[in-house]
Formats: structure tokens, sequence, C-alpha cells
């Protein structure tokens, strides 16, 4: 069974030496003994993409084709989206534990629905997901942790459940965030860096447009960069939070403009991928039996309480559980179910998509490389 995104932190712990971490994907046995690692998540670069952006990407080419680094697979967790995922690398625990359970959830007793891109002080991010972080951990273990972030993410509720504990270092507009990185490894620890240039291309291009193609080549100059600058007692370890599809004209279903979908239903959230249906009170029966009718060999339709004993999310706590559909809707395929009135236009405009449990969704990249 391969790990998932939430031994990543675990693991660069104890191999920092933090005690209470346990090295379970063998960091040690590719990098050995070193006193710095710096980790940098790819939003959206999915194991099963690497193939495709091997002409623009040398360094991820010769990662892929076994000649630098060391390349293993991992699984990110479910819905295979991008707060989610952050707060399990953060948190090192699946989606049921932190509570941070898709890309926007309902907040419950409320009809709002809560983005987590989005997201101020408002849920408190300490109540809303009250995991302690492994940047908290390796704080309190006396080793160093930074994240480096655009400016714009330092202060919201997302990067306080995900990296809350951290010695945030913002970067402004029109800095070097690659020189900034290698800046911050100058101290012992931990540097954590993110890049979302691949994801927005595949959302607003495609996988595989010029734009996605453009992207993955400075994110590869970005890792270059790195491993060029890293000290001899450092390890440079690259991961993602998912990976993605693209989704045809024809593969897509706006429940808004279909009556026999859109009765019922009091609240929508999650994403095209993966929908949370919030019925009225007594629908979800009849719900679930019209969405599993009319979304048949397209998705799987499951009761909140169906999906949650299924085990995809962990172990739920009560306090968590009406943050999730009565009904939710894991398309399979291509498929994706928009929500013209409940959402941006900007939703109906992407290209490519993920969140739900496809390899193609969920396989993510480990590559460890030292000098």
């Amino acid at each position: 069974m391969p790990g998932s995104i939430c031994d990543i932190l675990p693991s660069t712990a104890a191999l920092l030496g933090a005690p209470d971490a346990t090295d379970t994907l063998g960091l040690r046995e590719s990098v050995g003994d070193v006193r710095r690692v710096v980790l940098v998540l790819v939003d959206g670069l999915g194991y099963h993409l690497l193939p495709q952006l091997t002409r623009d990407a040398p360094l991820l080419a010769s990662a892929l084709a076994g000649t630098t680094g060391h390349l293993s697979e991992l699984s990110c967790t479910f819905p295979s989206t991008t707060p989610t995922n952050l707060v399990s690398l953060g948190t090192g625990v699946p989606p049921g534990e932190h509570g941070v359970l898709g890309f926007t959830v309902n907040i419950p007793g409320t009809e709002q629905v809560l983005t987590h891109i989005f997201w101020g002080d408002q849920p408190s991010p300490t109540v809303w997901q009250p995991v302690p972080t492994w940047f908290e951990r390796l704080r309190a273990a006396g080793v160093g942790a930074r994240a480096v972030l655009p400016e714009l993410f330092v202060g919201s509720g997302l990067t306080e459940a995900a990296y809350r504990g951290a010695e945030f270092c913002p970067v402004g507009k029109g800095e070097s965030y690659a020189r900034r990185v290698v800046a911050e490894l100058a101290s012992p620890g931990l540097v954590y860096a993110y890049t979302a240039a691949l994801d927005n291309a595949a959302h607003a291009s495609g996988v595989g447009s010029a734009h996605w193609h453009a992207a993955a080549a400075r994110v590869d100059a970005l890792l270059e960069h790195l491993l060029t600058n890293l000290p001899d007692d450092a390890a440079l370890v690259v991961t993602a939070d998912h990976g993605g599809i693209n989704v045809p004209d024809r593969a897509r279903i706006d429940l808004d403009a279909d009556p026999a979908l859109s009765a019922g239903i009091r609240v929508v959230a999650g994403e095209p991928r993966v929908r949370y249906l919030h019925t009225e009170p007594g629908a979800t029966a009849d719900v679930l039996a019209v969405w599993t009718e009319r979304l048949a060999g397209r998705a799987v339709v499951q009761s909140r309480e169906q999906l949650v004993d299924s085990g995809v999310f962990g172990s739920v706590p009560q306090r968590h559980l009406a943050r999730i559909g009565d009904v939710v809707v894991t398309c399979t395929g291509d498929t994706a179910i928009l929500a013209s009135k409940h959402e941006p236009p900007q939703a109906s405009a992407l290209v490519g998509f993920h969140g739900a449990l496809t390899p193609a969704e969920t396989a993510i990249p480990l590559i460890v490389f030292s000098r």
C-alpha cells in the first residue's frame, strides 16, 4: 500500500529529529542524515500527469526516468481538493479528524457556505480545525519550521488551519520566490514552499494546454533553482495535493438547470466533482433516489452515513458530520456537476477539475532529492 499525504510531515519531522515522529516513508534511506529540509508542494502535480510534462520540465523528467532523485507514488485524501489536502499535509491526519472536508462546505445550523480558500477569521480556524499541526509540533520540539508563502495567504483561515505554528515568511509581489526559499535554508529545520501555477493553468486552460506546459516549465525552473542552491546537509522534497482531469462540455451537468435534480435541496456545497447536497427536511430519500437514477454510470450517489461508513474520510467525530452533505455525489469518468445558481460563473468556465476518487485525481508524487 502506498503512503499518503498525511505521512509526509511526520516523516520529515522524524528526519529532523523531532520526538514522537516516525519516518514511515523511509526518507532517511534516500537522503541520510540532514539538518534541513525544503518541502515544496506543487498544487495539481498529479502522479499520472508527470509523463505529459516531461518535454517542458527536465528535472521532473529525470526524476520520472529514475536518473535524478527518488520518485514514489502516494495518495492524497478525499475529496482530492486543495483545502482538504493542505490541512491533511499540515496535521498529518485524514479529513474526518481535522474537519476541512471539502472545497466548500455548509456551516452547520446556517444556510451559509464556507469557501475555504476565501476564509478569513470566521469561523475561528482553531475551532473549525482543532488538530495541532506538525509545524506546531516541530517548533515545540525546538526544530525550526518556516513557511514561505505569497503575502496574500498569510493570515487567512486556511493558512492558519494548515500551517499554524510555522514562522510565516511572506513574499511580496515582484519579489523572487525562489531566492526567498533559498535564503530561509540558511537556518536548520523545515522550510515549506507552495506554488499554484500548474493548478491554476489546469483549471483555466486544461491539462495539456500551452498554458499548462508553460506553467510546468516555471515549476521545474523553481525546483532546479532550489536543488542547485541546496546546502550539503539538506534535502529537497517535492509533492502535490491532487492531480486533475479535463471535463468536456458534453460531460457537464448543471443541477440548477434541471428541476428534478434541484428539487428538495436546501444548500449546495462541495465542488463539481464531489457535490454535497443538503436537503430539505424529509427530502433526503427522494433526492437520493432521483440522483441515483439520473446519474447512473456517471457518479456514485450515497447518503452521508453510507459515505462515512466507507471510511473514505477516516474517522469522523460527531461535531464534523453535518459539514458533509445529506447526499454526496462523487463523479466517475469525466463528469462534472455544475451549480450555476449557487456558484460564481467562473466555475462553469473551468476546463480542468479534480476532487473525486479516480487515480488521475488522487495519485500524487513524492520526489526526494539531495546533494
